[in-house]
């Protein structure tokens, strides 16, 4: 399989959610792992993550609501995968 076999899918992401999404997807390697699989992202790496991203530290308080709800919904997605 490669990446041209699978079909694409374009998603909306509004404006006010965009600092939130790029957090969340540079976030992509910092999942905690336990028997059963992810049970969270590493929020010991978002400050370091943001501030990368040029995400004040003032503004997170804004973002981290945004994050968890991704969060949540990726594990979601993730356990469904494992059934």
């Amino acid at each position: 399989m490669t990446l041209d076999d699978i079909e694409e899918e374009f998603v909306e992401i509004w404006p006010d959610s965009w600092r939130s999404f790029l957090l969340f997807e540079a976030m992509g390697t910092q999942w905690r792992l336990g028997q059963g699989g992810p049970s969270g992202l590493d929020y010991t790496a978002v400050q370091a993550t943001a501030s990368m991203l040029g995400i004040k530290r003032r503004d997170l308080g804004g973002i981290f609501p945004d994050l968890r709800i991704m969060e949540h919904e990726a594990l979601a997605v993730m356990a469904e995968a494992r059934e």
